[in-house]
């Protein structure tokens, strides 16, 4: 079988010695995420943004709300008041009961049963950068909500629509599910190995430093491993810098028309676009990012990779030219190289720290995202 590489920038395989992109004895494997948690200091303007960006609302409380896609399953967010906007955390999915057992014995940590919304079983961690992961087992589907059908497509001669027009409605790009979160960190290698061999992720591409290959990878696309079923070719992205924590979250929706649609509406509510519309190259995504009130990144995508475990790693050089196949240049704010004193302060506490940043590393990131 053709690589799933092949001509798309990641053509290359591993140097030898390099890093293989997944355990060999995971303690479990996770199926997929469950939500993401946040806190935001106004649940009004957090839903009103929400609704906008096109998630129905599961549930509300006087500190709490729910948000939800169309398809079947758990909310895909929890947003709870707090004293700062800020994100929490992810909740991934395991496969079975079990594995709650298993994960609680290899970590030191308990199983306990969750409250919130669906209920069920969660067994709560740290990754190696800090930022709380739970797992989650149980908890109860949401049914299915009507969902914003996809346009039907002229394509080459293939005559799909006749006698009809084609007039997408000015309406919200309605939420499917949540499909990914990407996260920076300062302990990239340490924190993708605990992925790795904590959860069973496996790695869907490498990016490295074009000059420091041999100091490894500086990225990583990593999906659930599921077997023979298909899964995002991301679930989860890292990446190294002098930040740590949340970068952005995708959604995905119908189709391209619901990307670009979703976004006009968008920006008529006055929201700030971040960077789109376009195709990546790894994950091969329609993405459109836009910032919420509270300046946290948001993705609408659609039609994405899905690869098995069959498919193994890819490598490609890290740069800003290489994030898309199409579409607009990337933006400062995007890539997060917007000068700002805050900015300042985080890469020289990122020096002064014992981590994998280091003068030629940040250096090297700054050629790559200049690239």
């Amino acid at each position: 079988m053709e690589s799933a590489h092949a001509n798309l920038h990641s053509e290359r395989g591993p140097l030898r010695g390099e890093h293989p992109g997944r355990s060999r004895d995971p303690v479990i494997k996770v199926m997929d995420l469950a939500w993401l948690e946040f806190e935001k200091t106004d649940l009004v303007r957090a839903e009103s943004f929400a609704r906008d960006f096109g998630f129905a609302v599961a549930a509300r409380t006087r500190d709490a709300l729910y948000l939800r896609g169309t398809l079947p399953g758990p909310h895909c967010l929890v947003v709870r008041r707090g004293p700062r906007s800020r994100f929490v955390g992810p909740a991934f999915q395991a496969a079975a009961a079990d594995d709650l057992a298993r994960l609680a014995r290899a970590t030191g940590s308990a199983v306990r049963e969750l409250t919130d919304l669906g209920g069920g079983r969660v067994v709560d961690l740290r990754d190696p950068s800090g930022i709380p992961v739970r797992v989650v087992h149980g908890t109860a589907d949401l049914p299915a909500l009507p969902e914003q059908p996809p346009v039907t497509i002229n394509a080459g001669a293939a005559q799909n629509r006749v006698n009809r027009t084609q007039r997408p409605a000015p309406e919200p790009a309605r939420v499917l599910r949540l499909g990914h979160v990407v996260l920076e960190t300062r302990w990239f290698e340490r924190a993708l190995d605990w992925y790795l061999d904590t959860l069973g992720m496996i790695v869907s591409d490498f990016l490295f430093l074009d000059d420091q290959r041999d100091r490894g990878p500086t990225m990583a696309f990593v999906r659930c491993d599921r077997g023979g079923r298909p899964a995002d070719h991301h679930t989860l992205a890292m990446h190294l810098g002098p930040g740590v924590g949340y970068v952005h979250s995708a959604y995905q929706v119908a189709d391209m028309d619901a990307v670009a649609a979703g976004g006009e509406y968008l920006a008529g509510r006055g929201y700030r676009r971040v960077w789109g519309v376009g195709r990546h190259i790894q994950g091969s995504q329609i993405f459109d990012y836009w910032r919420d009130p509270d300046r946290l990144m948001v993705e609408h995508f659609a039609d994405g990779d899905l690869f098995d475990r069959t498919v193994e790693p890819g490598w490609a050089p890290m740069s800003a030219s290489g994030l898309a196949q199409w579409g607009p240049p990337v933006t400062r704010d995007f890539l997060g190289t917007n000068p700002s004193p805050r900015l300042l302060r985080t890469v020289m506490t990122a020096l002064r720290e014992d981590n994998e940043i280091d003068p030629a590393r940040l250096l090297g990131l700054m050629k790559a995202m200049r690239a």
